[in-house]
């Protein structure tokens, strides 16, 4: 398997185009078939244009998710606490391990935490030159908690949006009803399916590193700084409040006065259920770690050159939701609509796991966004779940756990942890195809299996 995971990461390396091309070719893709099932190039290009700007908020989020993970991550405090984790491992293979647990157990409470910080101890283990740490496949690594297991955890957009009423589109509302944490990720099935991708990715990562003298190291990159730059001594009258910890300390009060109220007076899984207050309780909890205004203003400097991918390649995905969506054929049709005939089609109730899977995961490839695709499959698939008699939350933890799998090749989530790294797409995409081959029968096998412990529950409404 290493020598495998050697010979793919070296064809990624010399073949693999940046992640931008991809998103290019999806939209290219999509449009050709929009066209080839009777849309008119007017109502196509319309339909392209239209989208371009629609994720615009949910851009907006994303990029702050990088930003506040990396705020955090990146605090004084959270970077030494890094550094004493970094002396754990006592070898390569050891440690690209370690780095793989670590990234997925974060990625349970935020995949946007999860990819800064795995990134960031990569950093720190690289600087162990007597490891001979395999960089790529370190790197490979840390980005397992958004190419395994996120959704299966609080950051899930998916169960967050069912668990939420007043986030739901009122057609997804009708047909799905309220589903609670506890009829999806909570789940004895879902944690059962959890553990078994964190201990089959982990096999994978000792399997598959490079041995020592096969091994990339940071330095074969370009080396690396020595660490997060220090705070450099005031040099001007001006830089007083910059400097000094109270604007901190009352931005902070006001911040966590607001936490404190939106977590009383809500139930838990509501509040945690808004991506909004997931960026606010990051970027509040950052600024008071760094606890000078400079700090924290530096860390979000070295934060936004890695949410360049985001800003430049959601517009595209938005068009291409547009034109599944919104660009109907000659019938009338859109192609979102004839896929999901498709689907009802051929899918049962035994089988819907492994269809429902398998068409996500496809689909996910050119719509990499949970809770935007989300939107997209749940009013037919939830609907095909409800005619076929299949737990609901069990379809939401289908969708969650098979729209994983399309991240472990995709280089567009790859992309902030790709800038913490100054890695390419290339150099680590080879050693996550090794995992895909394993995880994709695993996931769908374990999605079937699972799913025949559940009975049908019809939909309650709030």
């Amino acid at each position: 398997m290493a020598r495998a995971a050697l010979r793919s990461a070296a064809w990624a390396e010399r073949w693999f185009p940046d992640a931008w091309v991809f998103a290019a070719l999806g939209v290219i893709v999509v449009a050709i078939a929009v066209l080839a099932f009777g849309a008119t190039p007017a109502i196509t290009v319309n339909a392209f244009g239209d989208g371009f700007w629609s994720l615009i908020p949910f851009t907006m989020q994303m990029a702050f998710v990088v930003i506040g993970g990396y705020v955090v991550a990146s605090a004084p405090i959270v970077a030494r606490f890094i550094d004493v984790l970094a002396r754990v491992p006592r070898t390569g293979r050891s440690a690209i391990c370690f780095v793989g647990l670590i990234s997925m157990l974060a990625s349970l409470l935020s995949w946007g935490f999860s990819l800064v910080f795995g990134g960031l101890l990569v950093r720190a283990l690289a600087r162990r030159e007597a490891l001979r740490m395999d960089y790529r496949a370190a790197g490979a690594a840390a980005y397992l908690g958004l190419g395994a297991v996120w959704a299966m955890g609080l950051s899930s957009s998916a169960a967050q949006l069912q668990a939420n009423p007043k986030s739901m589109p009122a057609g997804l509302l009708t047909i799905t009803g309220v589903l609670p944490f506890s009829q999806t990720i909570f789940l004895w099935q879902s944690v059962v399916l959890t553990a078994m991708l964190i201990i089959v990715s982990l096999a994978i990562c000792w399997l598959t590193a490079p041995s020592d003298s096969q091994a990339r190291t940071a330095q074969d990159f370009g080396g690396l700084d020595t660490a997060i730059p220090e705070l450099p001594s005031r040099s001007r009258p001006g830089e007083w409040l910059e400097y000094s910890p109270l604007l901190s300390i009352l931005i902070g009060v006001l911040g966590l006065g607001w936490l404190a109220y939106e977590f009383t007076s809500k139930a838990v899984v509501t509040a945690i259920a808004n991506l909004n207050t997931y960026n606010f309780l990051f970027l509040t909890i950052g600024l008071l770690l760094h606890w000078r205004p400079r700090s924290f203003l530096n860390a979000v400097t070295r934060a936004v050159p890695s949410t360049a991918g985001v800003l430049i390649q959601f517009p595209l995905y938005g068009g291409i939701a547009a034109l599944l969506t919104h660009a109907a054929g000659a019938d009338g049709q859109t192609l979102a609509h004839r896929l999901s005939g498709l689907f009802v089609h051929v899918a049962s109730t035994d089988t819907f796991p492994l269809v429902m899977g398998a068409y996500s995961s496809v689909l996910g490839f050119f719509v990499p966004s949970g809770g935007g695709k989300w939107l997209i499959e749940a009013p037919y698939v939830m609907q095909a779940a409800n005619d076929l008699h299949v737990h609901l939350g069990w379809a939401v933890q289908v969708y969650n756990a098979a729209e994983a799998l399309p991240n472990l090749i995709n280089p567009f989530w790859m992309l902030p942890l790709l800038g913490v790294l100054g890695l390419k797409a290339r150099d680590v995409v080879g050693f996550t195809f090794m995992q895909l081959l394993v995880h994709v029968p695993l996931v769908l096998g374990l999605l079937w299996l699972l799913g025949l412990t559940l009975p049908y529950v019809p939909p309650v409404m709030p």
